[in-house]
């Protein structure tokens, strides 16, 4: 089994310009979650550190935002093309500390490429207008401005994707930034901070720093009167505490917060197509993703049919270290994770629902849960209600239309929706009636850099990605010129 990271991945923080010590020196360990060994000690930031970086993003600002948008796009596309040269790096790095499966990491690294591209595309497409105003008494012009210095607060579970979807647009934008990276996987962005580094970007115009106190770090970088930007991928109940932070600065914000997808399937499916599907939106990236179906709302006619279908195909499923060939399950991210899943898969056991395969942790180092799926889920279930964020694929049925529509809005949640159907007219009504910012209409993955990523209700706020994207680093001036 593969434990070594790749010579030269940084360990230190990364602040204008230059890889440096946390103040005291101090570090952290962080663990490949396959087989519980020390990948690496790596720089424990303080407060003191963090408000560093946020003047160095500060003093860097202007002279980024009065950069040429060409400029900005080339190091941008240098990025991209950078990263596919070492792929191989990012996606073994990303292996280690998080624990999916080497080809899933390989294809992080395509999705993360992406938004790299995408948004070097889009630094030369900001607009504005000009025009008379309606009295004729003047001109008006509208322009597009950078909003200023960001800070960034990214998650464990796709620590690189997660990093490009913020930074490219931040970058596109003219805004200058501050990282902080989950402390469970932050190896993968100071990597990427490196390559930046390698493709031209100018001292304190990004900035990285890893912490174990992330409260305490992040708190006064909130607060500081010269951010104005707080952008956050995580939990709704984290999510929540950041945006009454920011409320004292009147920040603009991004949250990217908790989901509970209901994956839909009718009566008229294409079950092939049906159950493809729900692997590919229940068990990537070992289910630890908001995207993530957590609930199988299966019309009653199909449901057993599709049950039988889905545990054949999961409990043949290899588990192991990310690292083997092979392997399609890799373990969960920590000891509290595999705890969780657990007591959810018991909850709904105890509610009357059947276990087809999986069901438990798996013994032996790293931190293994068996792929699950279950049938006959109650209504009251705990794993109806809450995120997952493992591999357990848990069903229940439907009668009608009404009944699946209800069930699945039936939630604080609305990042994203699935629908199986053959049934063009049914398909568009699920489109109005389902309360979520996505939906996959017989797709099961949805995330692709040119569309608008991001949620409704306690889901979220903003988008990430697509034309979207960028005006979130963006504030609207209005200009008027006298006619006389």
């Amino acid at each position: 089994m593969t434990t070594a990271l790749p010579v030269g991945v940084p360990t230190q923080l990364f602040v204008d310009g230059a890889w440096t010590d946390a103040a005291g020196s101090k570090t952290f360990p962080v663990f490949d979650p396959a087989s519980g060994a020390v990948l690496a000690e790596i720089a424990d930031a303080s407060a003191e550190d963090a408000i560093r970086a946020l003047d160095a993003a500060v003093a860097a600002q202007e002279s980024w935002a009065a950069t040429a948008p060409r400029a900005r796009g080339e190091i941008l596309r240098r990025a991209f093309d950078l990263l596919q040269e070492r792929a191989e790096e990012f996606a073994l790095v990303m292996t280690l500390e998080m624990g999916k499966p080497l080809p899933e990491a390989r294809g992080e690294v395509v999705y993360g490429g992406e938004f790299l591209r995408w948004f070097s595309e889009e630094a030369v497409r900001i607009s504005g207008r000009y025009g008379l105003n309606p009295e004729g008494t003047g001109r008006m012009i509208v322009t597009q401005h950078p909003v200023g210095p960001c800070f960034f607060i990214t998650p464990w579970n796709f620590p690189l994707a997660m990093a490009t979807r913020k930074i490219a647009p931040a970058l596109a934008a003219g805004c200058t930034v501050v990282v902080k990276p989950a402390e469970l996987t932050p190896l993968t962005t100071l990597l990427f901070a490196r390559l930046l580094e390698d493709a031209g970007l100018p001292p304190g115009v990004v900035n990285v720093v890893t912490t174990t106190r992330s409260a305490d770090v992040s708190a006064p970088v909130i607060a500081d009167r010269r951010l104005r930007k707080l952008s956050f991928t995580g939990s709704t109940p984290v999510g929540k505490r950041l945006i009454a932070q920011a409320a004292e600065g009147v920040l603009r914000v991004s949250m990217e917060l908790g989901g509970n997808a209901p994956f839909v399937v009718f009566d008229d499916a294409d079950l092939d197509k049906a159950v493809d599907g729900a692997m590919a939106a229940k068990f990537r990236n070992i289910g630890q993703a908001c995207t993530a179906a957590n609930r199988f709302l299966v019309h009653e006619t199909v449901a057993d049919e599709f049950a039988r279908r889905v545990a054949e195909r999961v409990a043949a499923m290899r588990v192991g270290a990310g690292t083997d060939d092979g392997v399609q399950i890799g373990p969960l991210i920590d000891d509290k994770a595999v705890v969780k899943t657990g007591e959810l898969v018991q909850d709904a056991v105890g509610r009357g629902a059947r276990v087809l395969t999986g069901g438990s942790p798996i013994d032996g180092p790293g931190t293994f849960f068996a792929p699950t799926v279950l049938a006959g889920v109650a209504s009251g279930s705990a794993l109806l209600r809450e995120e997952i964020f493992g591999p357990v694929l848990a069903i229940t049925t439907f009668r009608d239309e009404d009944e699946a529509v209800r069930l699945a809005n039936d939630t604080e949640y609305g990042l994203v929706s699935y629908v199986y159907t053959r049934d063009l007219a049914r398909g568009h009504r699920m489109i109005d009636r389902l309360e979520t910012g996505m939906m996959g209409l017989n797709a099961g993955v949805v995330s692709n850099a040119a569309a608008p990523f991001g949620g409704v209700k306690q889901s979220g706020m903003g988008r990430e990605g697509g034309l979207e994207g960028i005006q979130e680093y963006l504030s609207t001036k209005y200009t008027l010129i006298p006619a006389d």
